[in-house]
């Protein structure tokens, strides 16, 4: 069971900047001219006014009472049973997402939990100094058209992770999984793109039906995926996905 963190700082700054007037400027500048200083100029602004100015792994909980992990937590208590063991991010905003599912749950107060470093978010390197892509790309032009000619599966975020580097140490966990935790029921509090890399590598998908995934199915916050193990599919049987991204508040 995968289940992604609850709405944290950056999802509602996200909010707040979509709404923002000069925000909006930005983007029709940026798609007038990518290049020209006004576009550079507003890309400034937004960077100043709504960069989050911490990194990522510390970035908190939207609520401080992680209201939407609770009710999940008190959704999955009454229907699901308790986990064999518990692996989750180590970051702040996903393990405050578990203290929350507990506090709906509190069996899962009991549970042997592990710190697992390989399903942390991508890792967004220098552009995580502007919170936001766009605004990374109009302040280093260099890096759009890299990104453009690589496309955004392939593209490495300078000092940072691309989608396969994701997938990469998604496939490393999920061989620990199936060597030490064979036959287990395991919970699992991570992030929207480790998700994404744990269904592809699961369900054998390529770049384009990740992207797809990604543009049209995005995990919501505190989103809930199941897959169950079917011993009769293949030799050692596999897991197979018995519902995806289901919400419980």
């Amino acid at each position: 069971m995968l289940i992604r963190h609850d709405t944290s700082a950056y999802n509602v700054l996200k909010v707040k900047k979509k709404a923002d007037p000069v925000y909006n400027m930005f983007m029709v500048e940026r798609l007038r001219n990518p290049l020209s200083e006004e576009t550079k100029r507003l890309a400034c602004h937004v960077q100043q006014r709504f960069a989050l100015k911490m990194g990522d792994a510390m970035t908190p909980l939207a609520d401080a009472e992680g209201k939407q992990a609770c009710r999940t937590g008190i959704a999955l208590a009454v229907c699901d049973k308790v986990p064999d063991v518990i692996f989750v991010s180590p970051y702040l905003r996903a393990k405050l997402t578990l203290k929350h599912l507990i506090r709906g749950w509190p069996a899962l107060g009991d549970v042997k939990v592990y710190e697992e470093e390989r399903i942390r978010e991508q890792e967004h390197g220098l552009a995580l100094l502007c919170n936001d892509w766009k605004v990374f790309e109009a302040l280093h032009p260099e890096q759009r058209l890299l990104r453009n000619m690589e496309g955004s599966y392939w593209y490495r975020y300078p000092q940072g992770e691309n989608v396969p580097d994701v997938r990469e140490r998604n496939r490393s966990w999920l061989t620990t999984l199936t060597r030490e935790f064979r036959g287990k029921k395991v919970l699992v509090i991570t992030h929207h793109l480790n998700i994404l890399a744990m269904r592809a590598n699961l369900e054998r998908f390529g770049a384009a039906e990740f992207l797809r995934l990604d543009a049209r199915e995005k995990p919501i916050n505190c989103g809930v995926t199941l897959y169950r193990g079917n011993p009769k599919k293949g030799k050692d049987g596999r897991l197979e996905l018995e519902y995806y991204n289901r919400k419980n508040y």
